[in-house]
């Protein structure tokens, strides 16, 4: 199945101040993230973001509310972005089937998205090098639950190109320059 921009939003669950310095490797995360998100705003991509608990956990990192520019979030308390009404709320109102997922962590709170997701009927495109957990194992073991659960797993340079589908254009070249 191709991955159509027209069909596609993205959800960034919870990269927060007070999780992020305890992910495994993450400065490789964060920066594969940015290049995500600055792809997906050159394609036009509805981008959603939640975060867990901001009293305890912060808010979403500075890089990230950065790259977004006009930067606002969905609180929640439940794992699973699903338990909020007003992300299934906001994620139905983009009219989107295929949902791009990224985030931490892995095992928990992506893991527990993606397979409501399917549940409501949603194609979730998880980027793989875009997710991330304090453990290597947990995340491992979590993509590939994931993976046999129904998600389409991807990277970030793989999900860009398929969302731009031609070269030689301003948006081909844009992308190109994120990726390098």
């Amino acid at each position: 199945m191709r991955i159509s921009k027209n069909n596609t939003a993205a959800i960034i669950i919870d990269v927060q101040e007070r999780l992020f310095p305890f992910i495994h490797e993450k400065e490789k995360f964060s920066g594969n993230i940015i290049r995500l998100i600055n792809g997906l705003k050159v394609l036009n991509i509805d981008i959603i973001c939640t975060v867990q608990y901001s009293k305890g956990l912060g808010t979403n990192i500075q890089p990230i509310r950065e790259a977004i520019g006009n930067y606002s979030h969905i609180e929640k308390m439940s794992f699973s972005c699903c338990g909020s009404d007003e992300f299934c709320d906001v994620l139905a109102k983009t009219g989107k089937n295929n949902i791009i997922i990224t985030g931490i962590e892995s095992h928990v709170c992506v893991l527990q998205t993606v397979i409501d997701l399917i549940n409501k009927n949603y194609q979730p495109v998880l980027i793989e090098d875009c997710v991330s957990s304090r453990n290597p194992n947990d995340k491992l073991i979590a993509v590939e639950r994931m993976r046999q659960e129904g998600a389409i797993v991807s990277t970030y340079e793989s999900i860009l190109f398929e969302l731009c589908e031609v070269s030689g254009t301003e948006t081909f070249k844009a992308i190109s320059k994120i990726v390098k």
